[in-house]
């Protein structure tokens, strides 16, 4: 099964893409990760992404695209994949079918933006060991301090409200074409699109994705 995963930040799509690609054996793809790879194994890929991006430009959708060719014809992907931060654009959805990449599921997690600041803001990060807390879902047992050293938390600049609102507006620009592109191409295709409440406990929104996907 070949599934695009999308989502706002905060949303929980790397815990559900964690459990979807466990559940049926299939390798989560990042291109971050993919990037990053490329540049430190030093593919010809690679070594093109580094020069762009040492230049401070953009990394085109064209490196992109050859990057996931590249990792989709990999023994692990026979079984299909998780794209999960790609495609971002319209350009790149259509750049994937162009070289007959044809995707099964559409899975959206959707979750308002009032929930996601609430969510992101109330994280706290033991700096040292990268132990996660959460004001309300996740507290530590003394304010402020974390369980095992009693050093104190800190909140990251990325969870900070006013960021979370500037990444919600940057990702609902970028991404809502993209939704409308991929409901549309569901009624006119055999691509399956399906959306999923992600303000639920994360074992319930589980068990809907699992069952959604096995219909």
């Amino acid at each position: 099964m070949k599934i695009v995963l999308l989502g706002p930040p905060g949303a929980g799509k790397g815990t559900q893409a964690e459990i979807i690609c466990k559940n049926l054996s299939i390798p989560h793809i990042s291109t971050g990760d993919m990037l990053r790879e490329a540049i430190a194994n030093e593919t010809d890929t690679g070594k093109q992404a580094k020069e762009i991006m040492g230049a401070g430009n953009l990394v085109p959708d064209e490196i992109i695209i050859n990057l996931v060719k590249e990792r989709i014809n990999e023994a692990d992907c026979k079984n299909g994949y998780l794209f999960d931060g790609f495609p971002r654009t319209i350009p790149q959805a259509d750049a994937l079918e162009a070289q007959e990449i044809f995707l099964d599921v559409v899975l959206e997690l959707t979750l308002d933006d009032e929930q996601i600041i609430n969510r992101m803001s109330g994280r706290r990060i033991h700096q040292s060991s990268g132990r996660s807390y959460h004001l309300e879902f996740n507290p530590p047992k003394d304010d402020g301090v974390d369980d095992i050293t009693g050093e104190p938390l800190i909140q990251r600049d990325d969870d900070k409200p006013e960021t979370v609102k500037n990444r919600l507006e940057v990702y609902w620009e970028q991404t809502n074409p993209l939704i409308v592109y991929y409901r549309s191409k569901s009624v006119q295709t055999d691509l399956k699109y399906i959306e999923i409440d992600g303000s639920r406990a994360m074992d319930e929104v589980s068990s809907q994705i699992k069952t959604a996907l096995e219909e």
